[in-house]
């Protein structure tokens, strides 16, 4: 017997003792190995002596000297493991789940070892064709790596080693019981051929023998049809007497009789075709169509029967609404045969259903499916109902009218259905609902082919008025009568969101259309005004103003309100029109002013612009007018569609300042014209002994100053404060002309005196403004007393300084200017000047923000003379 020692340095494994033939089939290269593995391998002859005796095998309990080593280190581990872990009382809460891991941890490399155990000793059988269990296990032993070895503990080897010998019998044992289960199956196998050959053989004996009953079966037939036609005949004869009585029943609309009747009729024609499709013996059999044209023939008024019935039936549901409320008798009666026939096709179809293997077929004209017919013929009068209503007058203004005819006529047959028709029918026909889905489609149809229509404005209004706002409102469709019904039914819109938009459309266009034919009207009538002999009309503040304003202020806002109505999204778009056709206005009001600026010019004595100036104050106080409805027009509008309906949207308020501006000019123009008489004798010789033109042109300017009161603030400021303006820039432009050189020092202290009795004079004209807080932060008045003090200085050498202080207050005064006025002093040597004026040049300061130009504006004359001539004396 051969013992198996392990090798050194591992756990001993405990082996039973081995089969002396277990040995591998090859002794080569592995013996070696082999050797190796066993140091202390039983000699031959112990092997023969006493091999095959259980009590020469080695003690189970063998171990080698390593183990007690291995045992003790192990425990020391395990000791040093766990007084580290639990080193203080608390931990040993945790003792359960380590534990538990580590039983988990064995349990792993058992399995481990089985399945490796399993797996080498599957490959190594069916490799090598290893019979014998225990030379198995020995090529098992040799198969397993020292890392499978290392892990496996001394007792569990033994049991798995005996559950592989256990395991491999009972395959053994599996083997043998199946073949033999292949044997007896394949005994029965071949008696069951046997029989079926033996069958087979009877079979086609017996063939000739069947042929020979088909004509007596042929004969059968014959005779069950020819039977049941001679059971049928009294039938057959009163058919066509209760074809007639029934026709004389549905004509005098005792329609429930005519029914009964007619379902006789059927029965008997579905019973004899039946009969003779010759299924009550023999099944799969066909009726000949000789045998069906005949039946047809005999029972050819039953079609026609149906037909009339079901007209008569089609009529009275088509005319429930009037007869509810005078008999609805016949309406019950059609109700009734309506669910007899629903009943009738359902049971017949279910029968049909069940009895498919005789394929007995449906009678004529089954099934009739008159509960859709029903609800068919409601909608088809409903929608007669819609027709009814005169279509003469829905055009132009009798398309409300219109409207609110249909309205009254849905409710009043909606009160029919609900309290007449709907308890008539069985619960759950749900004939309100029905009603409602029909009434909502031919709506839907309808509003779509008036919206097809080239509608007007008001048209157009009353249409989405009556979709948007009186269909869905307690007197409509809203009834909290009919709430609970509408919960149930979904009718969807009358007018699709798509509609909807495009009758927007068309209604924004129309209304466009309209607003611009009445803004052109009303421009005109504007244009004709200004010809007028006489002043504008005035409000009760006393303000220039003419109708314009007035027209384009209530139609913009009425169309808003109106709209408004409507819708938010309608009234943002009405009011984006407007807005539109506001600036459009603004711009055609501009051009009409420059051409009146224009024709005035030409013909001012024109007895036609006589009032051209007060014309001129109303249409600034109109488009103050204007802008105020403009903004209000804004500020209606929602923030969120404000520039959503076109990619630029409009600026009435832009067109309305250039309106104004260019009226302010023409205004400043005039008032030009008005002072140009005067002008010229300003700051001349005999200006400066009697003072002469001043007092004309304060008139002047007095009196323009009083129409620019007739306008309304914040413009009638702005007026003021440009005529203060140019009558400062022309006072300083003829101050420029040089028409009076200083000849001493007398000369300049009276011009200087003159200079600051005209500012005075100025100052008291234009109190007004000043009190009304609007003056600029550079007065331009005071240019006039500073010009004075300039020519009043008497020390030329302080006119560097005084130059500086003036450029300083002045940025935009040029040399041109200093030089006039060093000119006018008459006193300045030319060494003084040329200081003053690289002074200037030096010290030009930039343009403060805001700051308005004055001498900017101002142009001084070219010197008409060079340089003076020896032989004249300068002037």
């Amino acid at each position: 017997m051969c013992a198996l020692s392990p090798p050194p340095r591992l756990l001993c494994v405990p082996l039973p003792a081995l089969d002396p033939q277990c040995r591998p089939r090859s002794e080569g290269a592995s013996s070696g190995r082999r050797a190796a593995e066993n140091p202390n391998p039983m000699s031959a002859g112990d092997q023969k002596s006493g091999g095959d005796k259980p009590e020469d095998a080695l003690p189970v309990a063998t171990v080698w000297p390593e183990v007690a080593r291995a045992e003790c280190l192990a425990r020391g581990a395990a000791l040093k493991w766990a007084s580290g872990v639990f080193c203080r009382p608390e931990h040993l809460e945790r003792l359960s789940q380590y534990r538990k891991r580590e039983s988990q941890r064995t349990s792993s490399i058992h399995t481990r070892l089985k399945v490796t155990s399993q797996t080498h000793t599957n490959t190594y059988a069916s490799r090598h064709n290893v019979t014998s269990g225990y030379e198995m296990i020995w090529e098992v032993w040799q198969l397993c790596t020292l890392e499978d070895l290392a892990v496996v503990t001394a007792a569990a080897v033994l049991p798995m080693l005996l559950s592989f010998q256990s395991m491999i019998q009972s395959y053994l044992e599996g083997v043998g019981w199946g073949l033999e289960q292949l044997r007896e199956a394949r005994l029965e196998l071949r008696e069951v051929s046997h029989a079926v050959k033996k069958a087979g053989l009877e079979s086609s004996r017996n063939a000739e023998g069947v042929k020979s009953l088909e004509r007596l079966r042929e004969v059968s037939v014959s005779h069950r049809q020819l039977l049941a036609a001679v059971s049928n005949l009294p039938r057959l004869y009163s058919v066509r007497s209760m074809v007639l009585e029934t026709e004389r029943l549905v004509e005098s609309r005792r329609l429930l009789e005519a029914h009964a009747r007619l379902m006789d009729l059927e029965c008997w024609q579905d019973d004899i075709l039946w009969q003779l499709h010759g299924a009550a013996g023999t099944a799969g059999s066909a009726l000949s169509a000789e045998d069906q044209e005949l039946v047809a023939k005999y029972f050819s008024g039953v079609g026609q029967l149906v037909d009339a019935l079901g007209k008569e039936l089609w009529a009275v549901v088509s005319s429930a609404l009037a007869l509810a409320q005078q008999n609805p008798t016949p309406f019950v009666s059609a109700v009734r045969i309506v669910e007899r026939e629903e009943a009738l096709d359902r049971a017949l179809l279910e029968e049909r259903g069940r009895t498919r293997g005789t394929s007995r077929p449906l009678p004529p004209g089954r099934p009739r499916c008159w509960r859709a017919c029903f609800f068919q013929v409601l909608d088809e009068a409903v929608s007669a109902r819609f027709r009814s209503v005169s279509y003469l007058h829905t055009r132009g203004p009798g398309l409300a009218g219109h409207l609110s005819a249909l309205q009254h006529g849905i409710m009043a047959d909606l009160a029919t259905v609900r309290h007449l028709l709907e308890h008539c029918v069985p619960p759950h026909y749900r004939l309100t609902g029905a009603y409602l889905r029909a009434g909502h489609r031919c709506l839907h149809a309808h509003l779509a082919q008036v919206s097809s229509w080239d509608l007007e404005s008001g048209e157009i209004f009353a249409v989405l008025n009556w979709v948007l706002h009186i269909y869905n409102s307690p007197d409509m469709m809203g009834h909290p009568e009919l709430v609970a019904e509408m919960e149930k039914v979904e009718l969807g819109p009358l007018i699709s969101t798509e509609g909807l938009e495009q009758l927007q459309n068309k209604y924004v266009q129309s209304v466009r259309k309209s607003v611009s034919e009445w803004m052109h009207k009303a421009l005109q009538v504007e244009l004709q005004d200004w010809q007028r002999d006489q002043e504008p009309d005035t409000d009760h503040e006393g303000f220039y103003q003419t109708s314009l304003p007035t027209i384009i202020t209530q139609m913009l806002e009425e169309n808003a309100r109106v709209a408004r109505m409507i819708g938010e999204s309608l009234r943002d778009q009405t009011i984006q029109m407007g807005l539109y056709e506001m600036e459009n206005l603004l711009n055609r009001f501009r051009e009409a002013l420059v051409e009146f600026g224009k024709e005035h010019r030409r013909n001012p004595s024109n007895i036609k612009n006589k009032f051209y100036l007060h014309y001129l104050l109303a249409s600034i106080s109109n488009c103050i007018i204007l802008k105020k409805s403009t903004e209000s027009l804004q500020k209606q509008q929602s923030s969120r569609s404000a520039g959503q309906f076109s990619r630029t949207p409009p600026d009435p308020l832009a067109a309305l300042d250039r309106a104004v501006r260019r009226a302010c000019r023409l205004v400043m123009d005039q008032l030009l014209q008005d002072l140009q008489p005067f002008l010229s004798g300003l700051l001349t010789r005999a200006w400066l002994v009697q003072g002469d033109p001043t007092p004309k042109l304060c008139h002047v300017l007095e009196r323009h100053l009083e129409l620019h009161g007739r306008v309304r603030p914040p413009c009638r400021q702005r007026l003021q404060e440009e005529a203060q303006w140019l009558t400062v820039v022309e006072y300083v432009r003829a101050l420029m002309q040089k028409r009076l050189v200083c000849r001493n020092a007398e000369e300049r202290r009276q011009l200087a005196q003159q200079m600051v009795q005209d500012d005075q004079r100025f100052r008291e004209i234009l109190h007004g403004l000043e009190g009304e807080g609007s003056v600029p932060e550079v007065n331009p008045l005071s240019l006039l007393s500073v010009l004075a003090d300039f020519l009043r200085l008497k020390d030329p050498g302080m006119l560097t300084l005084e130059v500086s202080g003036l450029a300083a207050k002045y940025p935009d005064i040029g040399e041109e200017h200093v030089s006039v006025l060093l000119d006018i002093r008459g006193d300045v040597s030319r060494d003084i000047r040329g200081a003053v004026l690289d002074l200037l040049e030096q010290s030009a300061p930039p343009l403060p923000a805001g700051y308005r130009p004055i001498f900017t504006d101002i142009l001084v004359p070219p010197s008409t003379m060079a340089f003076c001539l020896p032989t004249a004396k300068c002037a």
